[in-house]
């Protein structure tokens, strides 16, 4: 009852950020788009219709809505494609994310809780890779592993581990010196124990929200790879692959990289929103900020 209670009050606290609730319904939408993809969708987002192409939104010759959002140079219908790109852009999200997560709470917590030369190596290899544009290292390690949307969450994934061993390690530092830590350790708990059932079930709140923040600049930085030919490759219905194939006709077919881009904006700015507020309820030195 007491972890219902809880549950309410969350609710209650995220549901007075305005904002917030904006992000989590963007992300809703996309969740379902990514679901119910087969059912959605007007069209398979592979077939081509050479006789139909480039032709714009909401028109065609019979005047009917037959392309929604108008379709590509290869008579592809572009909504198809865009609610397909959603399961994509989920898919980089939790790979990516999944990846970054594990390995900079291993870096972190080691740091943060052993010290000594541990911390010393882990971080001078953090501030390293921190030391580098994150797209620019992206980049680079696509080119090593080759052009491919799963190697693209590897590098995406890989970037974003220095960030998550930075927050894990401080949130370490500043819980491991507390009572009830060394209460744990006067009753003789070992020091995996400490660290996974005591230390950082205590440091979660920093950790789910640059979960999420992270979410979106894995969808960010994916579409650029793709953009730059470095992500997903053609056909695969991918947002940044969809703006890079559309630069060609900015002038004459401009809704062909309107509607993609605005998926990008849109995805990144829920889960920017949905970080926000979760910082705003899970920290309760922000509320009062």
């Amino acid at each position: 009852m007491n972890e219902d209670n809880k549950i309410l009050e969350f609710y209650k606290q995220f549901k007075k950020n305005k904002s917030a609730l904006i992000g989590l319904y963007i992300v809703m939408v996309l969740i379902l788009c990514a679901i119910f993809a087969p059912i959605v969708a007007p069209y398979d987002p592979l077939i081509q219709d050479l006789d139909n192409r480039l032709i714009p939104p909401m028109w065609n010759e019979q005047g009917s809505l037959a392309h929604v959002l108008g379709t590509d140079d290869f008579g592809r219908d572009l909504l198809s494609r865009i609610i397909y790109g959603a399961r994509i852009s989920l898919t980089i999200g939790i790979i990516s994310v999944s990846i970054s997560l594990i390995f900079g709470l291993l870096m972190g917590a080691s740091a943060g809780y052993f010290g000594g030369m541990v911390d010393i190596i882990i971080m001078r290899i953090v501030d390293m890779m921190l030391s580098i544009p994150a797209i620019l290292l992206a980049i680079v390690i696509v080119s090593i592993l080759g052009p491919d949307l799963f190697n693209a969450m590897i590098a995406i994934g890989i970037v974003g581990i220095p960030t998550f061993a930075r927050i894990v390690r401080a949130s370490i530092l500043a819980e491991k010196e507390k009572e009830y830590v060394i209460a744990s350790k006067i009753n003789g708990s070992n020091s995996f124990r400490l660290i996974t059932k005591v230390v950082l079930p205590n440091c979660t709140t920093p950790i789910i929200v640059q979960a999420t923040m992270g979410f979106a600049s894995a969808v960010l930085e994916a579409a650029g790879l793709s953009f730059l030919g470095l992500g997903a490759q053609p056909p695969t219905p991918e947002w940044g692959a969809m703006l890079s194939d559309s630069l060609q006709f900015i002038t004459t077919a401009s809704w062909m990289i309107v509607y993609p881009g605005m998926a990008i904006f849109l995805t990144v700015m829920g889960f920017n929103l949905i970080g926000d507020g979760l910082m705003d309820v899970l920290d309760p030195k922000m509320k009062d900020r």
